[in-house]
């Protein structure tokens, strides 16, 4: 594990440092995992930048067994929480039950629930109705949970990455906006390639899948993100992820006409934030220190699709949030 991470290590012993544990990471996850190698960059670029992260797709993608590999990967305490229809709050957060005191007595004490680890794989998050997807809201911001007035901090680092089935499949919710807003990316798993899920199908059927192996540890996570937010950024790169945020907003100055006749609502600040904090951690794993354009484009749909809320005429005209980031770009100049 990499521990001695320190104000001594210069700027470029660092980037190097980062860019070299992507590949170690990589070749790791590759133990379990094949393809998928934009879903395992998303994931890392949110880890290291201490966001929360939605993968959405459809059942039997290994949705659940890249979380759990990445837990073991940077030896972070896990807990996995499934979704159902009937969970309630109490079951994420914990709950206070009547027990014995010191003095004799009786006295209500508060049982913490499975949202206390370093990572929580909330699985299939939406099969769970709103009241119940909202006992994550305070965890994921203020990394705490609050019961009867009592605050109780979590464990850092803390992350939220939670599975998600297609809206249209049977049984799901729709996410709240306020949470879908927490999470810093939604990132799209898709299926693999013929030739991909052939080795897939051959290697799970003949032998057993090699141990994960822990190359870090939480307090590297915690100094990767310190690394992460020393990484500088122009001015004018900042101003095109704001402006590229900003015209996904409605009825506003200078607003596109296509986000005025499509959509309903548009990104906000936490948006903006994201796709500047990604971008530093992106510029990282790819083995430099400084943020570019291509960084925030890169970044675009997985930052702001879920966030890009299309009204019911861009529904009836097949207009979806992905079409909806592609005209952004183009629409919005570089710097």
């Amino acid at each position: 594990m990499i521990t001695d991470i320190d104000s001594h290590v210069t700027q470029e012993q660092l980037v190097r440092r980062i860019a070299e544990g992507r590949d170690r990471i990589r070749k790791e996850l590759a133990k379990v995992i094949r393809g998928q190698e934009e879903v395992i960059e998303l994931l890392l670029i949110a880890l290291l930048s201490g966001g929360h992260a939605l993968i959405t797709g459809a059942p039997g993608l290994a949705k659940t067994l890249l979380i759990q590999s990445t837990a073991r990967l940077f030896h972070l305490s896990f807990n996995r929480i499934q979704f159902t229809p009937d969970l309630m709050p109490a079951d994420i957060t914990g709950t206070e039950i009547l027990g014995d005191s010191p003095e004799g007595g009786r006295r209500l004490e508060f049982v913490r629930g499975p949202i206390f680890a370093n990572l929580i794989l909330a699985d299939e998050i939406n099969r769970t109705p709103p009241k119940t997807q909202s006992a994550l809201l305070e965890a994921m911001q203020e990394h705490q949970v609050t019961a009867a007035g009592v605050r109780y901090p979590l464990d850092e680092p803390f992350f939220v990455l939670a599975t998600k089935n297609p809206v249209e499949m049977e049984g799901t919710y729709p996410l709240p906006e306020a949470q879908l807003d927490r999470f810093m990316f939604d990132i799209r798993i898709d299926y693999l390639s013929e030739d991909d899920e052939v080795a897939v199908v051959t290697s799970t059927t003949s032998k057993r899948p090699e141990p994960i192996e822990a190359l870090f540890s939480g307090e590297d996570l915690l100094a990767f993100h310190e690394i992460v937010r020393r990484v500088p950024i122009a001015e004018e790169t900042a101003r095109y992820a704001v402006r590229l945020v900003g015209a996904s907003r409605p009825n506003r100055p200078g607003t596109p006409d296509f986000v005025n006749e499509w959509v309903n609502w548009g990104a906000g600040l936490r948006a903006a934030q994201c796709l500047v904090i990604g971008g530093k951690a992106r510029a990282l794993l790819n083995g430099r220190s400084h943020v570019t354009p291509d960084d925030i484009r890169a970044l675009a749909h997985p930052v702001l699709r879920h966030r890009v809320l299309p009204n019911f005429r861009a529904e009836a005209e097949g207009i979806t949030p992905e079409g909806i980031v592609d005209r952004l770009l183009k629409h919005v100049p570089l710097p």
